[in-house]
């Protein structure tokens, strides 16, 4: 897909309604030399479990939100194909961001990485992804 600028990109992802209005998530930026994408979203008390901990799925969505952006801008669609997460620490802060970024890009199939940072910075979580470019 192609867009002329970030106001577009944030457009045409406003569509991700689960991600945008259900976790709050906003696209930070997108490096077009790079095809990292950083996207963001605070914290409240409807995103922690039982125990009070932010909820595994809350990292997994915003993961896969950031995974999206950095996915499908400047190329054929795409759509995920496999995904796999590793928490290393507890969130701690009102605040996660996401870092997605290709680890390698063919005609059919990308390989991604996607890292999670609490509000005070700490690594919290990798997922990596296998997308399927092309698919529609």
């Amino acid at each position: 897909m192609q867009f002329a600028n970030m106001d577009d990109v944030r457009s045409f992802f406003a569509g991700d309604e689960f991600a945008t209005k259900c976790l709050g998530a906003h696209i930070d930026g997108y490096d077009p030399e790079t095809r990292t994408a950083t996207v963001s979203m605070h914290i409240d008390d409807r995103h922690h479990n039982a125990q009070g901990f932010v909820m595994g799925g809350v990292l997994f969505s915003l993961a896969d939100f950031a995974l999206a952006v950095s996915s499908n801008i400047d190329q054929k669609p795409s759509a995920s194909t496999n995904h796999a997460i590793q928490f290393m620490s507890r969130v701690h802060g009102d605040v996660l961001v996401a870092v997605a970024h290709p680890d390698k890009e063919g005609r059919t199939l990308g390989f991604y990485t996607v890292d999670l940072f609490d509000g005070e910075k700490r690594h919290v979580a990798r997922m990596t992804a296998t997308c399927m470019h092309g698919a529609s």
